[in-house]
């Protein structure tokens, strides 16, 4: 068995091991081991629907982060809203992000939806009460000033068969291989282990020479040496946002 086998088969042991299922009236609450801003377990919710499955957060994501004070009350905020959720094939109904399943799909729409709730908790962080921007959008700013061709929300089916988004692509040039980019706004753990399981499935259905890159944001905190480490284990070269001059030409080119 290859290295890469290996590690993705210790990741699905781990995601069974830490999952538990709770029935509650007509539904059952699925407690994940991913964890919230908050560093508690993300739980979403299960319930048959005729001939479906509809698996849901309830309205906790969008909830908690409005009472953080990131409302999802502009025009350029629904739209990066809609658009990260499409990547996941995840409907919003009210407040609430939903997917719906059959027995057959059931295992890739319910990693669909959690992957989907990381991405927008991550995506709409906020360290203050206030934000004027988002991290996405600085980055995007950012690659735009340094004159990088790159197209943005790209889903990738990975070996596995499940849908991964990342955030940029740089396509490939005479001078240098096709760089894909994750931004991750609050690193941790989990957003860390998140993008190398995305990387790790995808990696071997893009080019041999495809290079993997995760722009960390650290403008408001240090990030430990434990997040890089972790990133640069799994061939992802991390970017922290004050050093991310020392990679303008790379990605430039």
């Amino acid at each position: 068995m290859s290295t890469t086998d290996d590690l993705i088969n210790r990741y699905y042991d781990w995601l069974k091991a830490k999952t538990n299922w709770r029935e509650i009236n007509d539904w059952v609450e699925i407690t994940t081991p991913y964890l919230d801003r908050h560093n508690d377990c993300i739980q979403i919710y299960l319930k048959r629907q005729d001939s479906e499955w509809v698996l849901t957060d309830d309205g906790y994501t969008l909830a908690d982060l409005a009472q953080s004070g990131c409302e999802i009350d502009t025009p350029r905020r629904k739209a990066l809203l809609a658009t990260t959720l499409n990547g996941f094939g995840v409907q919003q109904t009210f407040d609430a992000l939903e997917i719906k399943a059959t027995e057959e799909n059931f295992p890739l729409r319910k990693h669909s939806l959690l992957q989907a709730i990381l991405a927008v908790n991550d995506l709409f962080y906020v360290a203050r009460a206030n934000v004027e921007s988002f991290f996405f959008e600085d980055v995007a700013l950012w690659l735009d000033d340094a004159d990088v061709r790159y197209t943005s929300r790209v889903n990738f089916v990975g070996r596995s068969h499940y849908n991964h988004q990342f955030d940029f692509v740089v396509p490939k040039s005479k001078r240098a291989p096709e760089r894909i980019l994750r931004v991750i706004n609050n690193p941790n753990k989990d957003t860390a282990q998140s993008t190398a399981f995305a990387w790790l499935d995808t990696k071997e259905v893009r080019p041999s020479d495809s290079q993997a890159f995760a722009i960390l944001n650290d403008r408001d905190r240090q990030i430990g040496d434990a997040v890089q480490d972790a990133l640069r284990s799994y061939d992802i070269t991390p970017i922290a946002w004050s050093k991310r001059e020392d990679f303008r030409e790379r990605l430039a080119a």
